[in-house]
């Protein structure tokens, strides 16, 4: 803030958090060495997310003061806007009715000014205050904590664990609305307890907020889970499964035909299709490593004649199996493989949504595998195709968010090959920017075996969407990757491979 300050008033006046060094801030957290520092307001995706994150701490103190004794779990801010703060209130109902009179407290507690006060804790104080408040969720948390990791803040009356970001004051929150009460499960586990969840959103002035609630009541009119009912689309049964969409004889029409435009689109560039089954045994998902790092997204193994089963929650390993199947040439690449198959995943109940946020998803997926002199024209064509579906559909906004790796956590979080994910990272910049595609980076959020670009688009209301995926990988000589080896004749280059994912459901 000094700096913002030192270049002048009026920007101090809007700066809310900092980028320092890769990693947000408070703005008001000292900087004790020399860094990269790039200033946060509310015009960017980091600010508002500090702004949201610190308005449910708002929320909770304005919670805290109608329910004495009231157990709070998590309370993040959401990439679609708002944020939402999961709580035991005990015995204790909290309804719709209630909103208003929370949403007045929260106003009261914001022209307060209170700032936002971040303390470093020792474990052994931080496991103390919870012990003495008798809450078992602040103490699950720091379970996983060591010294050195844990934080306190505080603004007002109201104290919480928390890593932060956090915006300055309380009196940057000018507008508040509490859209909803639901129910959630503790860790989204339905067999722990049922918890309140509260969602709400809060702006930096009123206009906002009421363009805002504006775009939400245009958004019931254009609920696709409103319109999937009236239409005879898809329907829910809680007999079949949260997240497990049946879809109707008029939806089946849709899909029918969003399946053949793939399919023809794919054949005129080169795809050849493959199928492949709907599960597959634990020692594939193990080699290839994807289990380690998405068990927690994956149905339970199911065990027959002494082996582990899983449904697939993804294609990649299937299609490394194919391309692995028969000896390849430098003559066979660019190899391209499609399938317009189904993928299981265990979503959280409570991220459940229509079907934006499913457990079954009918995914069309791609693999392409080229020589690195091969990708730049790949990967353009990939953009290109994309291109066509926006055509197509009538989206006309849209941004790549490309996703990459985090340097301090090679061996851990991402596969730890450094010269290779710069080299794949740079490649994939050059060709956004070679193609003038608007698109952002975001740091550390890479899949595990290379960068990964989100294509968002925006809805006719303006909602953002995420509506397709590309992920990319390098590895060294002659093998795809070092956990599924391939069989290579005369191939004496490095491969490259792209997946890319559309899914239409998204469109509906």
């Amino acid at each position: 803030m000094d700096i913002a300050k030192s270049i002048s008033e009026g920007l101090a006046r809007k700066v809310i958090a900092a980028n320092v060094n890769g990693e947000v801030w408070d703005a008001l957290r000292p900087i004790q060495t020399d860094a990269k520092l790039i200033l946060l307001t509310w015009n960017d995706t980091d600010g508002k997310k500090a702004f949201w994150h610190s308005s449910a701490h708002l929320m909770a103190e304005a919670v805290e003061t109608q329910f004495p004794g009231v157990k709070f779990w998590v309370g993040p801010a959401l990439d679609s806007g708002g944020f939402y703060y999961d709580m035991d209130l005990g015995d204790r109902k909290l309804s719709e009715d209630d909103l208003a009179t929370l949403e007045k407290k929260m106003n009261e507690l914001a022209k307060t000014n209170s700032a936002y006060i971040r303390k470093e804790m020792p474990k052994a104080e931080a496991i103390q205050y919870f012990s003495d408040k008798g809450d078992e969720y602040k103490l699950d948390l720091l379970g996983n904590l060591n010294d050195g990791e844990i934080t306190f803040y505080t603004q007002g009356n109201f104290t919480d664990l928390c890593r932060g970001p956090h915006i300055p004051n309380t009196g940057i929150i000018k507008a508040v609305k509490l859209t909803s009460v639901a129910g959630a499960y503790w860790k989204g586990d339905e067999k722990n307890k049922m918890l309140t969840r509260v969602y709400g959103i809060t702006f930096p002035n009123q206009k906002e907020l009421d363009e805002h609630l504006a775009m939400l009541e245009e958004a019931k009119k254009r609920d696709h889970r409103k319109l999937g009912k009236e239409l005879g689309i898809f329907t829910m049964d809680d007999m079949v499964g949260q997240g497990l969409p049946l879809w109707l004889p008029n939806g089946t029409v849709i899909i029918e035909q969003l399946e053949k435009l793939a399919k023809e689109t794919e054949d005129d560039a080169g795809y050849k299709r493959v199928v492949t089954p709907h599960i597959a045994k634990e020692s594939m998902y193990i080699t290839s490593g994807h289990l380690p790092y998405y068990a927690d997204s994956m149905y339970p193994p199911m065990e027959l004649e002494g082996e582990k089963y899983y449904l697939k929650s993804m294609n990649c390993p299937h299609h490394h199996k194919i391309f692995d199947a028969e000896p390849k040439s430098y003559r066979d690449l660019p190899y391209r493989i499609a399938e317009y198959g189904t993928c299981y995943r265990y979503e959280q109940s409570g991220e459940l949504f229509g079907l934006m946020r499913v457990r079954c998803l009918h995914m069309n997926d791609a693999h392409i595998y080229c020589t690195k002199e091969q990708f730049a024209d790949e990967f353009r064509a990939v953009n290109e195709m994309y291109q066509k579906y926006f055509k197509i559909f009538g989206i006309d906004k849209y941004i790549m968010r490309l996703s990459l790796h985090d340097p301090e956590k090679l061996g851990q979080k991402y596969i730890d090959e450094p010269e290779l994910w710069l080299e794949t990272e740079e490649l994939v910049r050059n060709v956004l920017i070679e193609s003038n595609i608007p698109y952002v980076e975001v740091k550390g959020e890479g899949a595990f075996y290379g960068p990964k670009i989100d294509v968002q688009i925006w809805s006719a209301i303006g909602a953002n969407l995420p509506l397709q995926q590309t992920r990319l990988i390098l590895r060294r000589d002659a093998g795809l990757s070092s956990a599924l080896p391939i069989k290579t004749t005369n191939l004496k280059c490095r491969l490259s491979y792209i997946a890319h994912h559309w899914v239409p459901t998204s469109v509906l």
